[in-house]
């Protein structure tokens, strides 16, 4: 075979088993799932901020409906003060009510004797064969205008007048006791609606603001306890947060430990890297979805060599949060290249490396969801571009 299809064909084959094969997705670097868990706290201290508002809303609307439940019931001791006053007053009336109903039967029990004395009286002139008095009696019409006939007062005795004058008051008096009677009564039932009525609906006011009280407690004890769960969530969250942040600070420190030199400019694409993986290259360094992704990723069928892109010493090697098993190299310098996803390490921590040499091999560990290698570049342990080297 000649030089030139030799080399078309190391270009075309690659190409063509990475057609065929799929697309795997990208696992999460340490960076995004700090990003994330921010996003996550963020979004339950904006959770609590809102409760926080809505529970004060439902503590001031309770407040106030407090304040009218204190005036009701203070109203309603008023009222009630007002009721006991009201009932001494219908216990009065009702005993002068009593009063008025044996008056009442005493005068009629006088007119009745009065009435009976003048007709003994009238009978007896009658006998006594008086034609005057006959004739007044005959030609009145009726018992009461006898008793205004002037010509029949002045004709009987003085005896007569005083009966006369004791019918006269006696029903004068029944009748005057009977409007009393009416009154009272009418008072009594007056009062007594009035009073009750009043007293049902301070009653009935009183009653719907504690039900509207109640139920804004209801709802205030439920965004309470939403507050305390979503603060619980927050708190766990930040608890991830701390733990994905040391291993962020872990890494940087371990390969900024190895370094003497300042980090410095980031260098400008020299070639001198190989790439660690054969494979298609499935994802850019950069941001994505508002994110720093922090380095590439190479899509790989499991089990693929990885080779050191340069020749350096292990600083890190292990399982690492998100990335899975996890190795770092340090190239002298500030230099450093990490690899992510294996499915199990070709070397040893502290061991130096030669550019190309096996490292370890393509995995789907942490947080990862198809086999591929993460590629990162570092100066002084911060992500920059691998495209810049390779």
């Amino acid at each position: 075979m000649s030089k030139s299809r030799l080399l078309l064909a190391i270009v075309l084959v690659p190409f063509a088993v990475w057609l065929f094969l799929p697309m795997p997705s990208s696992g999460q670097s340490l960076q995004e799932k700090i990003a994330k868990k921010e996003r996550q706290i963020e979004a339950k201290k904006r959770r609590e901020r809102t409760l926080t508002s809505t529970i004060e809303r439902y503590s001031q609307r309770i407040d106030v409906l407090q304040g009218d439940i204190t005036t009701l019931q203070e109203r309603q001791v008023r009222i009630e003060a007002d009721l006991a006053a009201k009932r001494a007053e219908l216990d009065r009336i009702q005993d002068d009510l009593r009063k008025e109903r044996a008056r009442i039967t005493r005068l009629r029990a006088r007119l009745a004797e009065s009435r009976a004395a003048l007709s003994q009286r009238l009978l007896y002139l009658y006998k006594a064969d008086e034609p005057d008095v006959v004739t007044v009696v005959l030609e009145s019409n009726g018992f009461e205008d006898l008793l205004q006939r002037t010509e029949f007062m002045q004709r009987v005795s003085e005896q007569d007048a005083r009966i006369l004058d004791r019918v006269r008051k006696a029903k004068a008096e029944a009748t005057a006791a009977e409007a009393r009677l009416d009154r009272f009564e009418a008072r009594q039932r007056k009062v007594t609606k009035i009073v009750s009525q009043r007293r049902l609906e301070v009653l009935a006011i009183k009653n719907r603001l504690v039900d509207r009280r109640q139920q804004y407690e209801s709802v205030r004890s439920d965004k309470r306890q939403s507050l305390v769960s979503t603060r619980a969530d927050r708190k766990e969250l930040q608890g991830h947060l701390v733990s994905l942040q040391k291993q962020e600070a872990k890494v940087r420190a371990r390969l900024a430990g190895f370094s003497s030199v300042d980090a410095g400019p980031v260098r400008q694409g020299s070639g001198e890297m190989i790439w660690p993986t054969n494979g298609a290259f499935t994802s850019p360094f950069g941001q994505r979805w508002g994110r720093l992704h922090a380095g590439i990723d190479i899509g790989a069928p499991e089990g693929t060599p990885i080779r050191a892109a340069l020749s350096g010493k292990v600083v890190l090697m292990g399982w690492t949060g998100g990335y899975g098993n996890y190795t770092c190299i340090q190239h002298g310098g500030a230099l450093s290249t990490c690899y992510a996803h294996q499915s199990r390490y070709g070397t040893s921590l502290g061991a130096n490396v030669s550019k190309g040499e096996v490292i370890g091999y393509v995995g789907n560990t942490g947080n990862s969801t198809g086999a591929h290698l993460h590629f990162e570049t570092r100066v002084g342990g911060n992500p920059v571009n691998p495209m810049s080297y390779l």
